[in-house]
């Protein structure tokens, strides 16, 4: 699952940099690796956004592409103690024998622009002991962005 958890770190690295210039919703975005390591990207665009999003889900649940994982980006919300906050959802697979899932929410605020931290929202068979390294994996995916790891980082706000 870490090397789900850093693809997925780099691809909310790009919806949060999109968001940084162009402000949100973002366009769904499905992303993708391969046993080789070869990555893809796909964008589902539509004028309604929940279209867009369920042709998203219908891509990570039929793995057209053969992948090893892919993940699905896409505006939502996170409804934290705090209350609901703008959010980029993120649902991963890791495909397989037997196909791992996890969901995940980064809450943000597009003005001033904020990205808060990452929270983990279910994963399929994941340990007490598995969610540091996931964590980790997830930060490492978004310093691996070479134009959005640094304006994550710039916007960072650890408090929520």
């Amino acid at each position: 699952m870490q090397n789900l958890a850093r693809m997925a770190g780099f691809f909310a690295a790009h919806g949060m940099w999109s968001i940084s210039d162009e402000g949100g919703p973002i366009t769904p975005l499905f992303g993708y690796e391969t046993a080789d390591g070869r990555r893809g990207a796909i964008r589902f665009a539509d004028e309604d956004l929940r279209v867009a999003v369920e042709r998203g889900k219908e891509a990570l649940d039929t793995n057209a592409d053969g992948a090893d994982r892919a993940v699905l980006i896409f505006d939502g919300y996170a409804h934290l103690a705090s209350g609901r906050m703008d959010a980029l959802i993120i649902e991963g697979v890791e495909y397989g024998p037997s196909p791992r899932r996890f969901q995940m929410a980064v809450p943000y605020r597009p003005e001033p622009f904020t990205v808060f931290r990452p929270k983990f929202l279910k994963a399929d068979r994941v340990g007490a002991d598995e969610w540091p390294a996931l964590g980790d994996a997830f930060y490492a995916g978004v310093d691996s962005h070479e134009q959005a790891g640094p304006i994550w980082n710039a916007h960072l706000d650890q408090s929520i």
